[in-house]
């Protein structure tokens, strides 16, 4: 991906359009030529249904060729209890990119009552974890599609999707578990907005991404309804039902605050969540304007061992609010991190599951740095050295940075290993020191605001990269994200890899150092993605 410095952003959706074309030339029992657009039907006889995916090496089978979704109306229905299916139904609305005799959503975890297509019954199947819907007639690259799906959401079973709390529901959705939730595109390289609307019982409280639109009562029941001002990818989704209390607040420029607590933690969460603006103004004098709506911390009744950056939203368990009550300045280098991700992440989003290093390098990059300007000066070197001596081994394991290996055994959250969160931090570290602190600041803002509510990769960085520094930076990217060995750090000839069999003693003097920096809340310090 970086042989070449391209000088140009990517078209949105590169991805999808080139695997859409290899599928319909090369796939077996693929359909015949188009006819003329005109409402011709599809073929009588069509292969099996199969899972589709858009080619993610990571993940082969996520994702859907052939369309281009630009909007979510999910409606949810939760009746009090978590331990049966909520009612559901997702309509999508989305542009077509090539023939489509039929269309392949991500869907697993729900029955499916029906589906239509454009307002017409559309035959369905299942494939895999994919959901095959055969519409009345074969669709055409630029008409509109319009799949409502009425189906069953399941909270049960876990792997991801639903979290079941002690009040209720919330979502993590990380990185392919949005499907387990509800139908559609599920890789982050197609973004769109999304509409929610859940009814729940009356004394709960409903949130979700975006802002509040309505709050309507119908007897013992209320529904709620929130949008998304911004696209967004589905593993960022975020539903929250619950007994929960809403602490609101205003952020720079007027920016809407709002954390979501558990009732009963209300009054010990405000000085925690109070700190937030403060972030945001620091994370601003970074990178530039907050890219989204609002921004808040949802604290959800679950002993979570994750902190998730959902967007607007950003996801804690109960035990690390508690816990950072006491001592919330110490708690602050998470809340940073996944505050980093709505810039990284979330307003701009990875193209691939391999650019993953994009969004968890720069969190922690920048998690790094607020703690060794606020409250550890000098942590971030020895940060970035202790993380430089296991880079080798981070490698060995877990692949490079920006090429990770594929999980193994079906263990997706292998993907998030340290080479891409430390790993990927190191290698900002090395590009500020190669091209100096004022060219670094400059790009990480106009990375920040060129891709702004879009997806972008590797390549794009590399070029962004080598844009601002007037030179080309490949070569040193190119070692630095893909080599199986850290290459010399520059401005630290000193620094050396550690040999394998130091690799253990290195790792427990490096986890040392960083519970050190949160003595009093390592027993319930979450670890962010």
């Amino acid at each position: 991906m970086l042989r070449s410095v391209r000088r140009r952003r990517a078209p949105r959706h590169a991805l999808l359009a080139v695997t859409v074309l290899a599928t319909l030339a090369a796939a077996p029992g693929a359909p015949p030529a188009p006819a003329p657009p005109g409402g011709a039907a599809g073929p009588a006889v069509q292969p099996p249904p199969r899972p589709a995916g858009i080619g993610d090496p990571l993940f082969p089978h996520l994702g859907n060729p052939g369309y281009d979704v630009r909007a979510y109306d999910i409606a949810l229905t939760y009746r009090g209890r978590n331990d049966v299916p909520l009612s559901a139904r997702t309509e999508i609305t989305a542009r077509v990119t090539a023939r489509l005799p039929r269309l392949n959503l991500d869907f697993t975890h729900g029955t499916v009552r029906d589906v239509t297509v454009n307002g017409r019954p559309a035959a369905h199947a299942r494939a895999g974890e994919d959901l095959v819907v055969t519409p009345a007639r074969t669709l055409y690259p630029g008409d509109t599609l319009r799949v409502a799906v009425r189906h069953t959401s399941d909270p049960r079973g876990g792997g991801g999707g639903w979290i079941r709390t002690g009040d209720g529901l919330a979502m993590a959705n990380q990185a392919d578990a949005a499907h387990r939730v509800f139908p559609g595109n599920d890789h982050p390289a197609d973004k769109a907005r999304f509409t929610f609307r859940v009814t729940a019982p009356g004394d709960l409280t409903v949130v979700a991404n975006g802002l509040g639109l309505d709050r309507e009562r119908a007897g013992a029941r209320t529904t709620w309804t929130y949008r998304t001002a911004h696209p967004m990818a589905t593993e960022l989704a975020q539903v929250s039902i619950g007994r929960s209390a809403v602490l609101r607040g205003t952020g720079p420029h007027g920016l809407p605050l709002r954390h979501v607590v558990p009732e009963r933690d209300r009054r010990a969460a405000r000085p925690v969540v109070d700190r937030t603006s403060a972030q945001i103004a620091w994370m601003e004098r970074q990178v530039g304007r907050y890219p989204l709506e609002s921004y808040g911390v949802l604290s959800v009744d679950a002993p979570l061992n994750f902190a998730l950056e959902t967007q607007t939203l950003s996801v804690f368990g109960r035990d690390f609010l508690r816990s950072a009550a006491g001592h919330p300045e110490r708690a602050e280098r998470v809340f940073v991190h996944e505050l980093a991700h709505q810039w990284f992440g979330n307003s701009v989003t990875p193209r691939r599951w391999s650019d993953l290093w994009l969004n968890e390098g720069h969190a922690t990059w920048y998690e790094a740095l607020f703690t060794d300007e606020r409250h550890d000066r000098g942590s971030l070197v020895h940060r970035m050295r202790a993380a430089y001596e296991l880079s080798d081994a981070w490698r060995r394991e877990g692949g490079p940075p920006a090429a990770p290996r594929p999980p193994a055994g079906g263990g997706r959250l292998e993907l998030f290993r340290p080479v891409v969160y430390d790993g990927g931090a190191l290698v900002l570290y090395a590009l500020r020191r190669e091209i100096g602190t004022r060219a670094f600041g400059e790009l990480e803002r106009a990375w920040v605001t060129r891709h702004r509510d879009g997806t972008a990769g590797t390549a794009d960085f590399v070029a962004l990269a080598s844009e601002v520094a007037g030179r080309d930076l490949e070569g040193f990217l190119h070692a630095w994200l893909y080599d199986e060995r850290t290459p010399p750090m520059p401005g630290h000839p000193g620094w050396r890899t550690a040999e394998p069999a130091q690799t253990a003693k290195t790792a427990k003097r490096a986890k040392t150092a960083e519970t050190a920096e949160t003595a009093e809340t390592a027993k319930t310090a979450p670890t962010a993605r």
